[in-house]
């Protein structure tokens, strides 16, 4: 397994992308520098797709200050070039657990 770190800000972009067949298992979504709570959204995008409606997979989930939601139910197959996008109405930081297949 790896590991990759990125802040996610206001504006949506890659927190994970797909250089092969992976499998992302786990992701830390943590509001450890804004002074008050913040919501993100989260979007499984495919290869040349962009975010929208049609592949939103979390909106709006609230993340209270200090704290961390972690998304680990679902393990996500991503094929090359797939993608896992984000943004937040401030700046969070997510940790993204993957293993290439």
């Amino acid at each position: 397994m790896a590991l990759i770190n990125t802040n996610v800000t206001t504006s949506t972009a890659n927190v994970y992308a797909s250089s092969g067949n992976s499998v992302v298992s786990v992701a830390y979504f943590c509001n450890n520098t804004e002074g008050s709570s913040v919501t993100f959204n989260l979007w499984a995008v495919p290869a040349g797709d962009s975010a929208d409606d049609v592949n939103q997979i979390y909106q709006n989930v609230q993340i209270a200050e200090g704290d961390t939601f972690v998304v680990d139910m679902e393990k996500l197959v991503l094929g090359d070039d797939d993608s896992l996008q984000a943004n937040a109405s401030g700046n969070i930081a997510a940790t993204i657990s993957y293993v290439g297949i």
